[in-house]
């Protein structure tokens, strides 16, 4: 479980790499009024690979600690994915559908988002049985 975990978060960053990519080739935070905080697109990428270089420890050592840090580093991802994702939700037609936000594809935005919460899932999996034992 714990490499399905690993191979999962590995697909989520990638998923999450492009939705990046294409926010910045669009421009970015390129006009006043943007759907997605700057604080929030960076720290959401920066939360998730901290927490990704976590599980890593986790899997190198097999410390529960790691595990746990990992989960909670993945608590603050979700988090900000969703205020992310709700944002970008709102932006079909409300003041913050304005510009560059409007390119991504809603394909990619649901694989992200459903592979992530799949990786939570099988994080706090791994994290329960690893504290078990």
């Amino acid at each position: 479980m714990e490499f399905a975990a690993l191979a999962a978060w590995v697909l989520a960053a990638t998923a999450g790499g492009y939705l990046l990519i294409k926010w910045l080739t669009s421009g970015g935070r390129g006009t006043k009024v943007t759907r997605f905080p700057v604080l929030v697109v960076i720290g959401h990428p920066l939360a998730a690979v901290i927490g990704l270089c976590v599980w890593i420890g986790y899997l190198a050592t097999g410390r529960g600690a790691f595990a746990w840090v990992a989960f909670a580093a993945l608590l603050v991802v979700i988090l900000q994915g969703f205020m992310l994702l709700t944002r970008w939700l709102v932006g079909g037609g409300g003041r913050h559908a304005r510009g560059r936000d409007q390119t991504f594809p809603a394909a990619a935005v649901a694989f992200h988002g459903v592979i992530a919460v799949t990786t939570f899932v099988l994080v706090f999996l791994t994290a329960m049985e690893v504290s078990r034992t």
